[in-house]
């Protein structure tokens, strides 16, 4: 279920974008599942059809749907090699910071700042 705020500060497509790719990280939304149609899910939500369409092209542009033209649009597989590569990465993060003797507190919080920074525009 998609649930758009209108009073928080971030913006709805960011709302959207982020709860579809949540659910599609935590396999709510299975691998070659078909989305609905941008102008129903807009229409739905009481969203303008570009701010659905933005979430969408969001979502494409990370690997997590792809669009098939008049078929719709689907999650991907490639979602699924991205959860991979990010669990390589963070096992080879982990024995970077084991063999620095870094405090597993502190190296979440560098996670954490990157992340932030990683996701402002």
């Amino acid at each position: 279920m998609i649930v758009i705020d209108a009073g928080s500060p971030t913006p709805p497509y960011e709302q959207l974008r982020a709860q579809l790719a949540r659910q599609i990280q935590d396999r709510t939304l299975a691998v070659g599942t078909r989305l609905p149609p941008i102008r129903r899910l807009a229409a739905d939500l009481g969203l303008a059809v570009n701010t659905v369409g933005r979430a969408y092209r969001e979502l494409e542009e990370a690997g997590l749907i792809e669009t098939r033209g008049r078929a719709g649009s689907f999650v991907s597989a490639a979602g699924e090699h991205a959860r991979e590569q990010a669990h390589r990465a963070a096992r080879d993060y982990a024995a970077v910071i084991a063999s620095v003797g870094l405090d597993p507190a502190e190296a979440i919080r560098i996670v954490e700042a990157a992340l932030s920074q990683a996701s402002r525009p």
